[in-house]
């Protein structure tokens, strides 16, 4: 026992830096949601990206307890067991001694659980596939209940077999995230492989993949509370590993308290260095993003400029055509109908022919499902537009008011990082595209 006793105040510090990580890594967390506001559906963009909505799916689950719909679940089923234990000691006269003691639990004696390869993310402007694999789930309880033989419950979804010394007492619960339930969501943006459009995946660089049924502000909470508690805990590690050294070894711990400033220190110290880091780093995160928001701008604005302009160009072409179908059948028809007094008939076997003709120069015009399809075009670019804008307007008060709060301006300084200017609706380097079917 004396040759452990020097090393207790190495381990205590060991244990201390481990919980500064902890605290470090919830810090970041914590920083990570307050950063990144939250995207839309429809105007969500490749990256690392934070979105709202509800659980759906075209086939959803039915958990195995509560029979509830959901796109998650998993259960387990506890049994509690009791038994008596007798113990023999040598007393201090030297006599030898018997005792009993109590003791009880609980086992696990059965679990399981399903998750759908992906689900939709909905919310009020569209859905977005999400494939859960590799995600932190975390569910709400849809079903617990403690139960004898007596009720069905007992054997209906339980095993038949029992534990040793068993009391013959099961606990039911299970965990799901249900259909239609309100959803948090962080985690990588990609393209999907079978159709153009984007899906939440998970992501080796990506810091967080999170899918919760708690709230923005509730998982917030959350990680401020575990940064202090690792923190604290930390600290009373290290200074209590050389209080309790100094107690194993008989010294008077009370007037050596000077001394325990001296690893409360090296605490604050590396505290200190690991918060600057952390600022550090979600400044600069920060700073990239705000940069990837303009691209997304532009990225929109870009694609408003090369496909209206195409779109607009075929339904001028079957205009043109259809226009032009409709003068030589008006032709036709005033040949059929005016035949002056005196004149032989029309030729019906020449117009046959002619229709012909037309059938097979115009097979299909769908002028107007061109123009449908044009206006829901302007709708939706000009949509995802708005949507960039707003995103970017939103990240960049975000990073502007990390610059000015206290301490991280301070931190912001050494980086030499700005604030970036707002952007307006005039704000724009291209010009909206004009729409002209006329020459």
């Amino acid at each position: 026992m004396n040759d452990f006793v020097p090393w207790i105040p190495w381990i205590g510090s060991l244990l201390a830096f481990l919980c500064l990580l902890g605290a470090l890594r919830a810090g970041s967390r914590k920083r990570l949601i307050d950063d990144i506001p939250t995207s839309k559906t429809t105007g969500v963009f490749i990256g690392l990206v934070e979105l709202k909505g509800t659980a759906e799916a075209e086939r959803p689950l039915v958990s195995y307890l509560a029979e509830e719909r959901c796109v998650h679940y998993a259960w387990s089923i506890d049994e509690r067991w009791s038994r008596i234990v007798t113990e023999t000691y040598t007393d201090s006269e030297g006599k030898t001694q018997t005792r009993t003691r109590h003791e009880s639990g609980w086992t696990t004696v059965d679990s399981g659980g399903e998750t759908l390869d992906f689900f939709y993310l909905k919310d009020a402007c569209g859905a977005i596939r999400v494939r859960s694999e590799g995600a932190k789930l975390e569910c709400v309880s849809v079903f617990d209940e403690t139960c004898s033989p007596p009720s069905a419950l007992y054997y209906g979804k339980g095993p038949s077999r029992s534990v040793g010394n068993s009391d013959h007492v099961r606990r039911f619960h299970e965990q799901a995230v249900p259909l239609h339930h309100d959803l948090y969501l962080m985690g990588h943006c990609r393209e999907r492989e079978d159709v153009v459009a984007p899906e939440i995946a998970a992501d080796k660089k990506t810091p967080l993949f999170l899918i919760s049924t708690r709230s923005e502000e509730q998982i917030r909470s959350g990680f401020g509370w575990a940064y202090w508690g690792w923190g604290i805990f930390g600290l009373l590690l290290c200074v209590g590993s050389f209080i309790g050294r100094d107690l194993a070894a008989n010294q008077d711990a009370a007037r050596r308290w000077p001394l325990y400033l001296i690893p409360a220190g090296g605490v604050f110290a590396a505290g200190g260095l690991g918060w600057l880091w952390m600022v550090f780093n979600s400044l600069m995160d920060l700073h990239q993003r705000v940069r990837q928001g303009w691209a997304q701008v532009d990225v929109q604005l870009q694609r408003r400029h090369d496909l209206i302009p195409n779109l607009v160009n075929v339904v001028k072409g079957l205009s043109d055509h259809e226009k032009n179908l409709q003068t030589e059948l008006a032709q036709m028809r005033a040949q059929l109908t005016a035949t002056p007094p005196g004149v032989e008939g029309p030729d019906f076997a020449a117009c046959s022919k002619h229709l012909i003709a037309i059938q097979e120069r115009y097979p299909e015009i769908k002028a107007q499902a061109s123009f449908l399809n044009l206006q829901r075009n302007l709708i939706d670019t000009e949509q995802r537009i708005a949507l960039a804008r707003a995103y970017f307007n939103d990240i960049a008060s975000f990073y502007n008011a990390r610059l000015q709060v206290v301490p991280d301006r301070f931190v912001a300084a050494l980086g030499g990082l700005q604030p970036q200017p707002l952007m307006a609706a005039n704000d724009f380097e291209r010009a909206p595209v004009p729409i002209k079917f006329t020459d």
